[in-house]
């Protein structure tokens, strides 16, 4: 508050004369005059801070002392240099996976789609990728359709009418937050680790599958019915992919993975995104999600891993499905994957791995979720459509056209085929085989209901 200064007038009796004033004397006038400003601004400061004392003194008997700490939180209280270098980590990951981009899109479902150069993608940052470029395409299996009947489908950032150019491939941007939900920032992009094994779930893993194995394989085709499944909180998942397998399910344990998912802890929402995963050591330390880290390498500008697909199927009423192959490029011995009718979206190099550079010993397809228990009981999490398989078409998530690839390069029928189910009280699966379909399953469920406490 500004204080308003007035001049007061010198009345100095001592030196006061009736007809006029001494220049001595009016030395001394002003000389006393400065003397009384003195006392009076100090008099004034004096009360001014007394009267600040006793309010302080009167609100110490209103509101007793409080410590500082029941004013901070707990966490800001012991852990403040812990969150600042939580924070730099979140920084630091986050100018690692967004590359510089010539163009961005905005997304429908908030999600912006960054158009980067093709050789500045994250799996050149990849020791044993670094200053290599991508590979031509590679040659198709024989008997693959490129013209294959299949539902539109699309990519919601797609909508704009918007694409990325030539020369760049779409990723979707990460964010702050999207890290921050993750339970470690370093673990980002990561499927936590856990035991793997043939025919159990395992850490609330669970699985309605349709499988083949004791062959060599290389590479498998399905197409996979899209749905938007209810998934009861952030920390548990709903997919349905393809997985192509090799290893002991051990440590050693080697898969490539594609299909659809909703995850809220990775995107922040329930859409249906496409997505891709990999590991060469059973989700320990190697390979991640999409292209949240450095692994596989995208050749095209139109599909963006990680994106929300559009349409999705309706109960009893629109039926949509993506067209997903995986195979190895007989000349390098890559992992290619194609989505769609013909569209490439890049490849894994077989230099990543360690059993998968030669082939696949397991081929699997169906759903997966994690149960929590969040509340004490089997989660409400759906598998595929929510519903079992016994339903049927319109109602029951579908695979159609399951192939897999042999070794000279040839799309076949499953041989041996077999389907399981961990818990088939929560989500079960039956297998068919027609002529329009091929092979095919049907599989999902609601998780908990009067069967599956």
């Amino acid at each position: 508050m500004a204080v308003l200064k007035t001049e007061e007038p010198c009345f100095c009796f001592h030196c006061f004369h009736f007809h006029h004033i001494s220049r001595q004397a009016g030395s001394k006038c002003k000389h006393r005059q400065q003397q009384k400003q003195q006392v009076f601004y100090s008099s004034s400061s004096l009360q001014i801070t007394s009267v600040f004392v006793f309010i302080l003194l009167l609100l110490s008997l209103v509101f007793p002392a409080t410590s500082a700490k029941e004013f901070r939180p707990d966490h800001q209280l012991f852990r403040p240099r812990e969150e600042s270098n939580k924070m730099k980590l979140v920084k630091n990951r986050l100018m690692k996976i967004n590359k510089p981009s010539v163009k961005s899109i905005q997304s429908p479902d908030g999600d912006t789609i960054d158009c980067v150069l093709t050789y500045h993608q994250p799996a050149f940052d990849h020791p044993k990728l670094k200053g290599t470029k991508p590979l031509d395409p590679p040659e198709r299996p024989e008997g693959h359709d490129r013209l294959e009947m299949s539902s539109e489908i699309h990519q919601l950032w797609t909508l704009s009418g918007e694409l990325c150019p030539e020369g760049t491939i779409p990723i979707r941007r990460t964010t702050k937050q999207d890290i921050l939900r993750a339970n470690s920032v370093r673990k980002f992009g990561r499927k936590i680790p856990k035991p793997i094994r043939r025919d159990t779930s395992s850490f609330g893993h669970e699985h309605a599958v349709g499988y083949v194995s004791g062959n060599k394989y290389y590479g498998a085709k399905a197409s996979i019915n899209v749905w938007a499944p209810k998934v009861t909180n952030r920390y548990e998942f709903s997919l349905s992919q393809i997985w192509v397998i090799s290893g002991s399910f051990g440590n050693d344990l080697n898969t490539i993975e594609a299909g659809w998912q909703v995850s809220p802890e990775l995107y922040g929402d329930n859409y249906p995104r496409f997505f891709t995963y990999w590991t060469t050591d059973a989700y320990q330390t190697t390979g991640c999600y999409n292209l949240l880290c450095s692994g596989f390498i995208q050749t095209n500008n139109r599909i963006a891993i990680g994106a929300a697909i559009s349409p999705r199927s309706v109960y009893n009423g629109g039926q949509f499905d993506i067209s997903l192959m995986i195979w190895k490029d007989p000349k390098h011995g890559n992992w290619w994957l194609e989505f769609g009718s013909g569209i490439l979206v890049g490849y894994w190099p077989a230099s990543l791995f360690t059993h998968l550079r030669d082939h696949a010993s397991m081929v699997q397809f169906g759903g997966e979720i994690v149960n929590s228990r969040a509340s004490g009981s089997h989660t409400m999490t759906q598998m595929g459509s929510g519903h079992f398989s016994g339903l049927g078409f319109g109602k029951a998530s579908y695979f159609r056209n399951m192939q897999v690839v042999d070794w000279d390069n040839n799309l076949i029928p499953l041989s041996n085929f077999k389907v399981l189910a961990d818990h088939p009280n929560c989500y079960d699966i039956r297998g068919g085989n027609n002529r329009v379909w091929g092979n095919y399953i049907y599989y999902g469920g609601p998780g908990k209901n009067p069967r599956c406490p």
